[in-house]
């Protein structure tokens, strides 16, 4: 089980490289796309290094396809394996998805059916994976957009019975619980209440856009006031966990997006109040 980190961090973008590297910005840690760091050797593996002197480093996947029916890539986990030795991450994460089939990579993250089938697959994936990699991973609840008829359970129980079994850890993305529940008219309240508390060692929180039918997770905008709350809630099940903030498009300047997560270390320090209230 990996151990508890509650801090605060932000997204490593492109944009904000130079903040990172040249002054001492504020945050607990840093996390990062792992694929964009998986080549050995040169510039962008060269600027994580010199990153992680200064912060802690989350490695986050996109394109592990832990839901293939395929099984997962060796290649990809020797990869990512030689990144992880390296980095010595706090966490190493991917997504509840699939991506790949055959030859073909979609390059998104496709929604994984609620089946007993599917449960079997995606379990036996992440044994593969975290005998990989010798550690414990994180898998993110993603947003969704459509549903399968044939579901056997709804995501929490698919999420907490994956858990159970492989003993991996979970990743909550609150933005992607309030997206989902609105495009599938589940109570969000619900979904926080029934996954494993003490499975999850990280929160996501960023914000999403609406489309013509169904709300989008974008994460081109601030975090909005509803899922805010949902945090807030969260966090009053979960108690101190670590929590980033997402921005992959539309990118602010550094400071904007560090005065948003003192919105969330604001809640939390709430949150910390009203505990220890409650123990006196």
């Amino acid at each position: 089980m990996s151990a508890v980190f509650s801090g605060y961090g932000l997204g490593l973008r492109r944009e904000h490289y130079q903040d990172f590297l040249e002054t001492d910005v504020p945050v607990d840690f840093v996390e990062v796309i792992s694929e964009n760091f998986m080549v050995e050797g040169g510039q962008p593996r060269d600027i994580l290094r010199r990153v992680r002197e200064r912060h802690p480093v989350v490695l986050h996947g996109v394109s592990m396809s832990i839901g293939s029916a395929d099984g997962l890539n060796p290649d990809y986990l020797r990869r990512l394996r030689s990144l992880v030795d390296e980095i010595e991450p706090l966490f190493v994460s991917d997504h509840l998805s699939w991506s790949r089939i055959g030859g073909f990579n979609s390059h998104d993250l496709l929604p994984v059916p609620y089946t007993q089938e599917a449960l079997d697959r995606v379990c036996a994936n992440i044994s593969m994976a975290q005998d990989a990699l010798g550690r414990t991973m994180l898998f993110e609840n993603p947003s969704s957009y459509l549903s399968f008829p044939d579901a056997a359970m709804t995501e929490w129980e698919f999420i907490a019975e994956m858990s159970r079994r492989t003993g991996c850890e979970l990743l909550l993305d609150v933005n992607n619980v309030y997206v989902s529940a609105s495009n599938h008219g589940f109570d969000a309240l619900a979904f926080l209440d029934a996954i494993p508390a003490e499975r999850v060692r990280q929160i996501h929180l960023a914000g999403h856009s609406q489309g013509p039918d169904l709300l989008i997770d974008t994460h081109d905008s601030p975090v909005c006031p509803d899922v805010w709350q949902l945090y807030a809630r969260a966090i009053s099940l979960l108690g101190p966990v670590a929590t980033m903030i997402e921005r992959d498009d539309d990118i602010p300047p550094l400071a904007d997006l560090l005065e948003e997560l003192s919105i969330a270390r604001n809640l939390g320090l709430i949150e910390a109040r009203r505990r220890a209230g409650a123990v006196a």
